[in-house]
């Protein structure tokens, strides 16, 4: 909302206030101030002139020589390339010495071999938005109307020596959407008095139901509608005081009656809405929804497909305007308007922000519906306009409003106790001063015993609870004036959750080992979406889609993030980075519903991807590209360090779009929590990117998976010793299923078995393998000897024989 320091002063007794110290208070009031612009934008010396002569200049057919009255006796000579330059104008002049926005300095100048004394403005020049210039001087110079004083300052009649001050406001406070609202809260907190216009009307004794009458088929839609008859208007310019008001406020002038639409809006947030009356079609006004498909033509010249849920204006045959958005071209007022329409409403706010959304129209109207107005000043409002387009259009207004439903609403009462308000606030006001704070915001209350009753009125809808005039007893009181207070009770230190410090865990040790952490996009495609899930295709989910994504390469959520990680192995080997090790945590989507009704199924999820070389050491001549094993071997460094190893096992497996033999997926307590594997080289191929590994985990069943604490041993007293066997294995047998039979078999003495060889060459048969393993014996209480370890590795031997047909490689 932009307020205007020069028109608020007409409501409020401003004098003695400056527009920082406003600013500074209103702020501190709980109403942020965003800041505060002054529109003399360093200008200086810019008089009212007038134009006495007008002559084409004889060395340029598009410059004009005048002779400008500018108060100081002789008439100076400008040369002025205006278009629409002529004699008889005020204008306004900067004279030699002048200073324009952006320190242009006016000199003494000679064109085309005549001389000129200043320069008459437009007012683009003198600070104005483009934007906000009527039309009729868009291309030219300002032309001001006749009261302006030549001789005097310019700025004040142009009300370039205002300040305009931003207000942020939430969304709770649309009272202060209008300068009359603004003006309460301003008295409010300065304790000064109020000054309201009182709209009088001498009405003609035709009535306006002999004109038009008013039905709305629902209320819940349209709880009022008034509808006022204005006759004999002369179209024409708005004052010079009124198109300034309305510059301020962001609005670009057009027509008197138009603009006094606008000025109502301003001045009372009560949206209006002026139709030609000759040109609206019948004496029947019908509001209604919109039947599916129906059009309208708005003002925008657009013509717009409406749907059911809109409520809309009719003719009692078609729509004329979008309740609350926009008016309908057909009914628009022109040049040749004589007799207006007067629309006064309260439309249902949620009905006015769909059709706004749903027709991509947003206006200073839709806004103030969407947030709510003041139902009780809607009459109100309406005679203000009809008293203006008297005043300023020279129209009649016929007697009385026509109206469908009830004009005003009872205010609500909400009880507010002062020692409740005191304990809240920690404060001590004492109850005189409730008293003269509910005096300051304009509201009736009665006063029985520590209980305030407290009439809220219409304008301030966001005051429900007792709570809510806490705060304002609080605001009004000034922030600045509660005192701070320590709070009292036991008070805990912050900390994280148990998901928190597996998180950090997680990051913690991947960064630790060289892989960097990546954040992708949480949309993509639906192909992409579909791929490396490993998703039983009788049970697919449904996509989540986006209802209107940025592109089509985010228009739904993901299922996986390893696509995501594969665009940016390819970004990277694409830009000669071809050694790549990334991880990342985040969410998955997942849903059965075709019709989504209820949230999604979020998954955390941890995945990762690895190509060129793990590392790298030329003085040694040593390089390591990434392989399977290396992957794996990360993996159980997570999960040893998030103590669930015992219990992972990899089983090889085929997953689409993954090696078919170097696959396997992650099993934790024998339930499957991912994969990790080579990427298919067909897909390396699609991609375009060198050989990649992936892996992806569940960290949801990680994370809730419980584990034992951490339980912390001496060190070792006695020694260990070590025994390594190279057993003949079939091809079929897995090595860690030995590797776990193994230390089953050793029990309580074999601390640890490991995997350090396998062979498979030109000397061993058709069929078998070679793997050998490191076994590691220790018993804390004493020192083992070899009678001790050879009975337990015999069992062991005589296991792996009977259980994995193996035997000892000589």
């Amino acid at each position: 909302m932009l307020v205007s320091y020069n028109w608020l002063k007409e409501y409020v007794d401003l004098d003695g206030i400056e527009p920082d110290e406003l600013a500074d208070r209103i702020t501190k009031s709980g109403i942020e101030v965003e800041g505060v612009e002054s529109l003399n934008q360093g200008i200086s010396g810019v008089v009212v002139g007038h134009v006495e002569k007008c002559e084409q200049h004889p060395n340029a057919d598009k410059l004009n020589v005048c002779q400008v009255n500018i108060g100081e006796g002789e008439p100076v000579q400008i040369i002025c390339g205006a278009p629409n330059v002529d004699a008889g104008q005020n204008v306004p002049v900067a004279t030699v010495g002048a200073v324009l926005p952006g320190n242009f300095k006016i000199k003494k100048a000679k064109l085309r071999g005549e001389v000129s004394n200043g320069m008459i403005c437009s007012l683009e020049e003198l600070g104005v938005d483009v934007k906000m210039v009527p039309k009729e001087f868009a291309d030219g110079i300002y032309v001001m109307q006749e009261e302006a004083e030549i001789g005097k300052n310019a700025l004040s009649y142009l009300n370039l020596d205002d300040h305009i001050l931003e207000l942020g406001l939430t969304p709770n406070r649309a009272d202060c959407l209008n300068m009359i609202g603004v003006a309460y809260e301003t008295a409010a907190v300065f304790e000064r008095k109020l000054t309201l216009p009182k709209p009088t009307l001498n009405e003609n004794s035709e009535s306006a139901s002999d004109y038009v009458s008013v039905q709305v088929e629902n209320y819940e839609d349209n709880p009022y509608y008034g509808a006022k008859i204005i006759r004999n208007i002369k179209v024409g310019p708005s004052p010079e005081w009124m198109q300034n008001r309305l510059i301020s406020a962001g609005i670009r002038p057009i027509n008197n009656v138009v603009d006094i639409t606008n000025y109502v809006l301003i001045e009372y947030g009560q949206p209006l809405h002026a139709f030609d009356y000759d040109r609206f079609g019948s004496k029947e006004v019908l509001v209604r929804r919109a039947a599916p498909g129906e059009e309208i033509k708005t003002l925008d010249d657009e013509n717009r497909k409406l749907e059911g849920h809109h409520l809309v204006i009719t003719n009692g045959k078609q729509p004329v305007a979008v309740a609350g958005v926009m008016g309908g071209a057909d009914s628009e007022v022109s040049d040749e308007t004589t007799t207006i329409l007067l629309e006064a409403a309260y439309f249902n706010p949620s009905l006015v922000r769909q059709a706004s959304k749903d027709l991509g129209l947003r206006s200073e109207s839709s806004t103030r519906f969407e947030k709510g107005i003041d139902r009780n000043r809607v009459y109100e409002a309406a005679n203000r306009a009809a008293e203006l387009m008297v005043e300023l259009a020279g129209g009649e207004v016929l007697q009385g409003i026509v109206e469908a439903g009830p004009r005003f609403l009872d205010p609500e009462t909400v009880i507010v106790r002062g020692e409740r308000a005191n304990k809240v606030l920690g404060t001590s006001i004492e109850t005189n001063e409730i008293h003269e704070i509910f005096d300051r915001l304009g509201f009736s209350y009665e006063h029985e015993g520590d209980e305030f009753k407290v009439e809220v009125p219409a304008r301030r809808p966001d005051i429900t609870l007792e709570e809510d005039l806490i705060e304002e007893i609080g605001r009004i009181y000034g922030y600045d004036k509660i005192p701070a207070t320590l709070p009292e009770g036991a008070t805990t230190t912050g900390g994280l959750t148990p998901v928190q410090t597996k998180r950090r865990k997680v990051r913690g040790y991947l960064e630790s080992v060289g892989l960097y952490q990546a954040l992708t996009y949480s949309l993509t495609t639906k192909e992409k979406a579909n791929a490396y899930h490993g998703l039983a295709t009788d049970e697919e989910p449904a996509y989540i889609s986006v209802s209107m994504p940025m592109s089509e390469e985010r228009a739904v959520l993901r299922r996986t993030m390893l696509p995501q990680l594969l665009e940016v192995v390819q970004y990277n080997q694409n830009r000669q980075l071809n050694d790549v090790a990334i991880f990342e945590v985040g969410s998955t989507y997942l849903s059965n519903e075709k019709n989504l009704t209820k949230l999604p199924n979020e998954h955390q999820k941890l995945a990762g991807a690895f190509s060129g070389l793990w590392h790298s050491h030329p003085w040694q001549q040593e390089k390591k590209p990434v392989d399977f094993y290396v992957v794996k071997g990360v993996l159980d460094g997570l999960f040893k360090k998030l103590g669930v190893s015992e219990r992972i096992e990899y089983q090889q497996a085929k997953r689409d779009g993954f090696h078919p033999g170097r696959t396997a997926i992650v099993l934790l307590d024998g339930k499957q929590i991912g994969v990790v594997g080579q990427l298919h080289p067909a897909d390396q191929k699609e991609w375009d990117i060198k050989e990649t590994y992936l892996f992806e985990l569940d960290l949801d069943v990680v994370f809730d998976t419980d584990v034992e604490p951490v339980v912390y041993s001496a060190l070792p007293r006695y020694p260990s010793i070590s025994r390594d066997i190279a057993l003949i294995l079939d091809q079929d047998v897995r090595a860690g299923d030995v590797q776990s039979g193994i230390k089953a078999a050793g029990g309580e003495l074999l601390k640890e078995v490991s995997i350090f060889d396998l062979y498979e060459g030109e000397h061993m048969d058709e069929g078998k393998k070679s793997v050998a393993y490191s076994l590691t014996y220790y018993n804390p209480e004493k020192t083992l000897t070899d009678e001790d370890v050879e009975k337990v590795h015999s069992k062991v031997l005589s296991y792996v024989k009977d259980k994995f047909n193996a035997t000892m490689r000589g």
